[in-house]
């Protein structure tokens, strides 16, 4: 338990900002998502449509330190070569 106010207030913001962070890995994993379900129809404009409007929260969230900047690379790079095996 925190004993001095410092260590209190500093408690108190670590909880504001662990939600904070969750909820913005909980947009990144939405936003993910729907990409792979566009490319699980098959379609190649609808999964590249999904993925130029998710590339915007990917970066975003990297950012802000929330993942690290390869790791959004290696999603963005992933995603863009399962869209790049889709029927031309």
């Amino acid at each position: 338990m925190a004993n001095s106010a410092q260590a209190r207030k500093r408690a108190r913001q670590a909880v504001k900002r662990r939600e904070y962070n969750v909820s913005l890995r909980s947009k990144l994993r939405t936003a993910i998502k729907s990409v792979r379900k566009a490319i699980g129809t098959g379609n190649k404009e609808l999964a590249q449509n999904a993925f130029n409007s998710s590339l915007g929260t990917v970066d975003s969230i990297a950012g802000k330190g929330i993942i690290h900047k390869n790791k959004a690379a290696r999603y963005k790079s992933r995603l863009s070569a399962a869209i790049k095996m889709l029927n031309s």
